[in-house]
């Protein structure tokens, strides 16, 4: 089975201006925050709930609301046979579950990878303090833990084969304290040709600073610009990255990086889940300014429709919708399924400044968007979504070709909308 993810890969080396686009959905928060990684179940709050396993002597609505790891596992599942997303990123242990175990990814275009070390910084533990200190180095998992399941794997041939993921991402944060960064850099030596011994490949994660690092916020995007290019400037290529994934510090920062090496590819990341509009605006904006990769973690775990959003995140990345569009036409399908959103519409299009480390701390006050033309007279609204409509059907929504399909170079922001929307109607079945 050919990867979607080396297909981009190719194309984007062939050609850096390419709008192919590389999306990860981060399933590896188990690394991180503990119970808490799977997110909250939706229907509990919906239904008020309460599994029959769990007493509801020991467990209340408020504090039980997570999914547990089968479910977790389950959402997985439906992301891979929805075959949107180009890596799915896990944790050790949830690799060997789908990958080695299952063969999940065996026939499927998209590419397993499993989280290949965990620094201090994402060590957010409820009541843990972990978070608040410099970050510092450290790897639970082996590449051979990743690629067989194992402490040592059988190497056959020049080119093995392995059962779980020969891909993995590797992270630093650097804090700006010479010792520390030091430390990373030594660790990160190590992994890099342990990595080209055993042929696994990785993208690589520049975390912000977790801690006050002496640096204006505004400086920031310089500090971890300038850091990865010296840090890359001493690998060859047998031992880079596929990818990077790195804060997005805006348009200038984003595109200072890319400027420099067209073919070092520049991936973002996520952040907190924040608004609904927060995720569309930051891929679409990346995009925008030279990006290649988007890695979404709590923003697709928290989402109400975990494949909706991804639906949304693929058509803006594709150039069919835009944010605001995306937003509206998210919340169309939400209003459907009768799932209750966790912001009104009108809330879930503002834009918040996201906190992009593992604590959450907000570091700067929220602001709100100038809000998009609304679709409908009087107060925003929720988008409906449309009838069902075929192809070759006639439809008075958007123009289409003689031969019946959509004419997109004719459509207007709303007749693009409402044929995005006639198109999630068939793929969700609402």
């Amino acid at each position: 089975m050919i990867k979607s993810l080396d297909k981009k890969l190719q194309e984007i080396h062939a050609n850096p201006s390419s709008k192919a686009f590389i999306i990860a959905d981060a399933k590896d928060a188990d690394m991180a925050f503990g119970v808490r990684a799977t997110g909250t179940r939706n229907y509990l709050a919906k239904s008020g709930e309460i599994p029959a396993q769990f007493s509801p002597e020991v467990w209340t609505r408020e504090e039980f609301g997570y999914r547990s790891l089968p479910e977790y596992l389950e959402i997985i599942r439906e992301i891979v046979a929805q075959n949107v997303v180009d890596i799915m990123l896990m944790s050790a242990s949830v690799n060997e579950q789908l990958s080695i175990k299952e063969g999940l990814f065996r026939n499927s275009p998209m590419t397993p990878a499993a989280r290949a070390n965990d620094t201090s910084d994402v060590w957010a533990i409820r009541h843990g303090s972990y978070v608040k200190e410099p970050s510092e180095t450290f790897r639970s998992a082996s590449i051979d833990y990743i690629q067989c399941g194992k402490v040592e794997c059988e190497r056959v041939g020049a080119q093995p084969e392995f059962p779980g993921a020969n891909l993995g991402l590797y992270s630093i944060t650097y804090v700006n304290d010479l010792e520390r960064d030091r430390k990373a850099l030594l660790a990160f030596k190590e992994f890099r040709e342990e990595a080209e011994r055993k042929k696994f490949r990785y993208f690589l994660e520049v975390f912000d600073p977790n801690v006050n690092s002496g640096i204006p916020p505004e400086k920031l995007g310089e500090f971890i610009n300038d850091n990865i290019i010296r840090t890359l400037a001493g690998v060859t290529e047998a031992g880079r990255p596929i990818f990077l994934k790195i804060v997005y510090h805006g348009p200038r920062f984003m595109e200072e990086l890319v400027q420099y090496d067209p073919h070092m590819i520049v991936g973002v990341l996520g952040g907190s889940a924040g608004t609904t509009y927060d995720a569309f605006k930051l891929i679409h904006d990346a995009q925008k300014y030279g990006a290649h990769v988007a890695l979404f973690g709590r923003k697709i775990n928290n989402a109400e429709h975990q494949l909706a959003f991804i639906e949304m995140l693929r058509l803006i990345t594709d150039g069919l919708i835009s944010p605001e569009e995306a937003v509206r036409a998210y919340h169309g399908v939400l209003q459907a399924k009768k799932i209750k959103p966790r912001l009104v519409l009108e809330k879930d299009l503002q834009l918040t400044e996201q906190a992009m480390s593992y604590g959450g701390e907000k570091k700067t006050v929220v602001t709100v968007s100038q809000k998009p033309a609304c679709m409908c007279a009087g107060k925003a609204k929720t988008a409906a979504v449309p009838a069902d409509t075929e192809k070759g059907a006639s439809s008075p929504l958007w123009p289409v070709n003689a031969d019946g399909t959509p004419n997109f170079a004719k459509m207007d922001s709303q007749q693009r909308l409402s044929y995005n929307l006639s198109r999630l109607n068939r793929k969700f079945k609402i």
